[in-house]
């Protein structure tokens, strides 16, 4: 059986070093804030090209907590029911949650049928009067055609920020993902290209005034102990969890290196009958999910499996149809979200796969 995933082997070839610094942390007794967390926030800043990164618990608090901060930074907290955020409808719920856990109201607009991100040719037609932002969602490991959004956000006097969960490395004409926007929030989940070994986030800004501001929402409101100037939350990166990111950030490059050689043997050797990503110069696509399209997805994901090949779907209900969403998102086709949502479908693409995996994996495909 080809997993689609496997996260033993996946971090196997990191386990004595994670032993190792277990042993260290365990030893120096210091497990929240601490030196782990710092060095690690000083490393991925580095790697992100930004000022800072803020460590966070996971992904969503990442964007939760950039969110509270720019409406702190801009107050216009207090007007929160008329706030606007632009927002793709096909992303993964938690972008969305992000928005309305600040009381903002998220207006969706249709991705690209192509890239399978925003369509910045739709995102000016969905600005009102009450937009204040336009948060964009590097989706699958490609970043989002930022030089158009950026044009749009600068004509209209909007923020941007990144949802750039799976996007750790990719990069948008040689500028990496995290760095385009005035936040921008992180996944560490086990599965991503950088991924711990349980929840973890972080948020990168060149913003001095966004980084103190979240570095205090994270931390109970608090910026000295026992002071607390805001209304925050407990939302810490885990001493343990940074302590493991250090250890595989190193090899973030190698990680993603090796699941763009995978998926240029999928690009190469798949047969037509598969929509597959597009490939684009200006693109450094990092493959966290490689996923093609095919008009019979259920029938072919049965068929794969029948034939030992795992595969997941990214995702099988698009939010708008999510009873957690009724009334929440204005009504509207969004035809091109459906159609992706029902015809998409992920093939194997981890770290621990094998070129000879992937071989045959595209043997079994070519044959539905």
């Amino acid at each position: 059986m080809i997993a689609y995933e496997n996260l033993s082997q996946l971090n196997k070839s990191f386990f004595d070093k994670y032993k190792q610094k277990f042993g260290e942390v365990v030893e120096k007794g210091w497990f929240v804030l601490g030196n782990e967390v710092k060095e690690f926030e000083k490393e991925f800043a580095h790697y992100s090209q930004s000022e800072y990164c803020i460590g966070v618990a996971n992904g969503l608090d990442a964007l939760t907590l950039s969110l509270s901060a720019i409406a702190e930074k801009y107050q216009f907290a207090k007007d929160k029911e008329d706030i606007e955020i632009i927002v793709p409808s096909n992303t993964y719920i938690a972008t969305i949650l992000s928005i309305l856990h600040n009381g903002f109201t998220p207006v969706l607009v249709e991705p690209n049928l192509e890239t399978y991100n925003i369509d910045p040719h739709k995102i000016e037609e969905a600005i009102t009067s009450r937009t204040k932002g336009i948060m964009v969602v590097h989706l699958y490991g490609k970043v989002c055609q930022m030089d158009k959004i950026e044009e749009i956000a600068k004509k209209n006097e909007l923020f941007i920020i990144e949802d750039a969960a799976q996007a750790h490395g990719a990069k948008f004409k040689d500028k990496k993902a995290g760095s385009f926007g005035i936040a921008n929030g992180f996944s560490f989940y086990p599965t991503k290209n950088l991924g711990a070994l349980g929840d973890a986030g972080g948020v990168t800004t060149n913003d001095e005034s966004l980084n103190t501001i979240i570095r205090s929402l994270r931390n109970y409101g608090s910026d000295i102990k026992y002071h607390n100037e805001r209304v925050g939350q407990n939302s810490r990166l885990d001493e343990l969890q940074a302590a493991f990111l250090r250890i595989k950030l190193q090899e973030l490059d190698k990680i993603n290196n090796h699941k763009r050689k995978l998926a240029q043997i999928y690009l190469e050797n798949l047969k037509s009958d598969f929509i597959l990503p597009q490939v684009d110069k200006n693109f450094y696509d990092v493959y966290h999910i490689f996923a093609v399209r095919h008009q019979h997805r259920d029938k072919l994901k049965e068929f794969l499996l029948k034939n030992n090949v795992g595969t997941e779907i990214h995702y099988p209900i698009p939010p708008i149809e999510q009873k957690a969403l009724t009334n929440v998102v204005a009504k509207a086709e969004f035809s091109i979200a459906k159609l992706i949502h029902s015809t998409i479908i992920s093939l194997p693409i981890s770290y621990f796969h094998t070129e000879d995996d992937i071989y045959q994996v595209i043997e079994v495909m070519n044959k539905f």
